[in-house]
């Protein structure tokens, strides 16, 4: 099963191949690194860089710099009736995964107002604003203070204020409230591949998702969603199947390839896509 998620009209993947990407967010085009672009792009390369702003070179896969740097170095886009703040930063993200799109819109069309959400390994809170934008109460977690931060910078942009911000390891505020039996409607977590804690505390996610998806599960009501994206290797389409297979009995769910297709007709895969609904 594929997922595919759509451009919109301030964010458009121009093009893709080569390692790279060459994407539009708003007024401002960026080429960044991909991994999983191992393909050769439809574009000329060298027309992707006379026209773009900023292009983010890799050094190893966790740093690098920006070698075609302009100003400004913020800027607004937005989705639907939304607002994001955009802005570089000394890595390669810039504040948004944009392939989210297709979770905002199911957020959007399946989280009714007064519903419980939860964003877990929640960034700057783009899913956590749709959320609270059809009148959910939303709880965003992040282990980082300064990504809590920005998220909440994102809320005040829209004029949202039923978001609460919990700077703490995601993993960990599940267990608790599953103690405090917490139920949500709604439940979306993003994990990185690898990371560390609010403490320091080592994380990848081949080692803690069986975990992470059942207390996803049972922190859900009856009827509720859970969403989980996955962008790590070492969890293939089988293996999320067969984490989830011990849970059918709890719901439905469906596993799939998150693609998306850029406008010169390229499609990249940009991870798995989870979505399970709880009895």
């Amino acid at each position: 099963m594929k997922f595919e998620s759509n451009l919109w009209e301030d964010y458009e993947l121009i093009d893709v191949g080569g390692g790279q990407k060459y994407e539009r967010f708003g007024s401002v085009y960026t080429i960044r690194p991909e991994s999983l672009a191992y393909f050769k792009s439809n574009l000329n390369q060298t027309n992707w860089l006379k026209e773009c702003d900023f292009v983010f070179e890799e050094t190893d896969s966790t740093s690098g710099k920006w070698i075609k740097n302009a100003d400004p170095k913020e800027w607004e886009i937005h989705f639907d009736d939304f607002k994001f703040q955009l802005r570089i930063t000394k890595f390669k993200h810039i504040g948004l995964f944009p392939e989210q799109e297709i979770n905002w819109r199911f957020i959007k069309q399946n989280l009714k107002a007064e519903g419980r959400f939860l964003n877990l390994f929640g960034y700057t809170g783009a899913a956590s604003i749709v959320a609270a934008g059809v009148g959910a109460k939303v709880v965003h977690v992040d282990s980082v203070k300064q990504i809590v931060q920005w998220a909440s910078e994102n809320a005040k942009l829209n004029q949202l204020d039923s978001i609460s911000w919990v700077v703490e390891d995601a993993l960990k505020f599940a267990r608790k409230e599953l103690k405090r039996d917490r139920k949500y409607n709604g439940i979306i977590m993003d994990p990185p591949a690898f990371g560390f804690g609010a403490k320091g505390e080592k994380w990848k996610i081949e080692d803690n998702i069986e975990e992470l998806t059942q207390l996803g599960i049972d922190l859900l009501e009856p009827g509720g969603f859970l969403i989980i994206n996955t962008y790590s290797p070492k969890l293939p389409l089988k293996k999320l199947k067969q984490i989830l297979d011990p849970h059918k009995h709890k719901g439905s769910f469906e596993v799939g390839e998150l693609t998306t297709t850029s406008t010169s007709g390229k499609s990249l895969t940009r991870g798995n896509l989870v979505r399970f609904i709880r009895n």
